[in-house]
């Protein structure tokens, strides 16, 4: 009997605990729905715990999971990317934004497979430009680093020097808007030892042995896939497995070698992430390319880049001096008040589907016609736009050194040149780097007098104005050429605005309001 009244005893008093207990968790889950009033709508309390357990639980397994898999090279060959169309800047859609996002996190953190020093990480693509803390010596920079200044040297192209690798070996690159894939001349070292060596010659090749921030991407990777839209000829595997690329220009020049991942200094405090960059070991080019189109791997995309400029200065004939000096800017130019902006023109993924010729992630602009000597020679504008297959587009290209036009619009600059030179001083038959068969024999400045300015007129009258000292180009030897080709000769259908013709002048490229921006301005002098 004793036993059986203790019970009841012992049951009322745990429910009286019991019932304090729900009061309080009540309590504190009003307080916690006070604070925070947009978050467990609609939840039992019951819910909430359990739910707030397995997230814990949860959080421990995706850190657990990102811990081994970024020591295990192989462990994306289960997330294929898919959907990796042929427009560049087009947006994924909604249902396949999850691979797209795998993708986009596979890009910035795969060790080399084969390295014994594989490092960690669940590093992503940044939207700014950040300052990599892995050396304990840079800081990580939660804002906008840029803008960002630096000058380069012009001869026949626009050759920046950047740091790269940790620590930094300085690299001469082409800026270069007309393509994509940013590479660098590496020699035949490979991977970095556990311990990097001293800072080598900043004039030779760039060395990855002696970088701690340089990987090699394998052949597992998404881009190392055979149908990848980004280069002109597949991507493949090589001896060593890792992933190889070719990749050819208009010019026909090759660049091949190894997609790697390495950082770029902008400061001794600011650093990219790690880029996709191609380390090119077969190269006649003694530089690298910073490619700035909007392809999705050129340095302003993975960078993300909202806008870039740059000041050409007049370009000086080799012989006669150096270099001249030139200014670049990454983010807002304080140059940009009195910039004229023509919109580029877009097009949808399905449509550049459509359209084999275009060359969806170039800076296309509308051009409308051309004056010589003050004289429209009225040119149809639909010359300088794409036809149906995507040729006739015109391109604003840092990297071509001079102008390229197709047959319709050449041929009548070519009739009015020789109008107002006279046929008797030019010098058929020669033909200047193979693109350029307008050349005369006689005083480069005075025939430039002869023809007058020249100018591109944009969409919404912007112009570039080409005074009469630039029309010609002086190529030595006491011949002058002008600087306009005939983009046949190059295999190209396209109309190309090249650096020749963005002498003294402000090009700005507004990637985030797709427009290129114009401003006049002495270049030698410009800051």
């Amino acid at each position: 009997m004793a036993n059986l009244c203790y019970k009841p005893v012992l049951v009322v008093f745990f429910l009286f605990l019991s019932s304090l207990s729900v009061i309080s968790t009540d309590q504190s889950s009003s307080q916690n729905s006070t604070d925070k009033p947009f978050q467990n709508h609609g939840e039992t309390n019951s819910t909430k715990s359990s739910s707030s357990s397995s997230s814990s639980s949860l959080s421990k397994i995706i850190s657990s999971t990102q811990s081994s898999s970024s020591k295990n090279t192989t462990s994306f060959k289960s997330k294929p990317v898919q959907n990796l169309g042929k427009n560049n800047s087009t947006s994924p859609s909604s249902s396949s934004s999850k691979n797209y996002l795998s993708f986009t996190l596979s890009l910035n953190k795969r060790s080399h497979a084969s390295s014994a020093t594989t490092k960690s990480s669940s590093t992503t693509l940044l939207p700014s430009l950040a300052a990599s803390s892995s050396t304990g010596k840079q800081k990580v920079i939660k804002k906008n680093p840029f803008p960002y200044k630096s000058s380069f040297k012009y001869t026949m192209a626009l050759v920046v020097s950047l740091p790269i690798g940790t620590p930094p070996q300085t690299q001469e690159m082409v800026l270069d808007t007309g393509s994509q894939l940013s590479w660098i001349k590496c020699n035949k070292k490979f991977p970095p030892p556990p311990k990097p060596k001293p800072k080598p010659n900043p004039s030779a090749a760039f060395d990855p042995s002696l970088s701690s921030s340089f990987s090699l991407l394998p052949c597992n990777h998404p881009l190392c896939k055979p149908r990848i839209p980004d280069f002109s000829l597949p991507t493949d595997c090589d001896q060593n497995l890792h992933c190889h690329y070719s990749y050819f220009y208009a010019d026909g020049t090759l660049a091949e070698g190894n997609l790697v991942r390495e950082k770029i200094s902008l400061s001794s405090s600011q650093s990219t992430p790690p880029l996709i960059l191609g380390c090119t070991r077969e190269t006649r080019d003694s530089q690298g390319i910073l490619g700035m189109n909007l392809g999705r791997l050129s340095f302003a995309s993975q960078t993300k880049v909202t806008k870039f400029s740059y000041c050409v200065p007049p370009h000086h004939v080799p012989a006669k001096g150096p270099p001249s000096t030139g200014m670049f800017y990454l983010g807002d130019n304080p140059n940009s008040r009195g910039f004229q902006y023509v919109s580029l023109l877009t097009f949808g993924h399905a449509q550049s589907q459509r359209m084999p010729n275009l060359d969806a992630a170039a800076y296309t602009v509308g051009m409308v016609d051309v004056k010589i000597g003050g004289r429209k020679l009225n040119i149809p504008s639909s010359v300088f736009r794409p036809s149906p297959n995507g040729a006739g587009q015109t391109i604003i290209d840092s990297g071509s050194e001079y102008s390229y036009l197709v047959d319709e619009a050449y041929d009548t600059i070519k009739d009015e040149v020789l109008r107002l030179v006279g046929p008797g001083k030019w010098k058929k038959g020669y033909v200047y780097e193979g693109t350029l068969d307008l050349c005369f024999t006689d005083d480069v400045m005075k025939i430039g007098r002869s023809i007058g300015d020249m100018v591109f007129v944009f969409d919404k009258g912007v112009e570039i104005v080409v005074s009469s000292d630039r029309v010609l180009s002086d190529v030595g030897n006491g011949i002058g050429c002008l600087g306009i080709g005939r983009s046949a000769m190059l295999g190209i259908p396209s109309n190309i605005v090249g650096n020749f013709h963005q002498q003294n002048l402000w090009v700005e490229f507004d990637v985030v309001n797709r427009r290129v921006g114009f401003g006049k301005a002495d270049c030698r002098t410009s800051v």
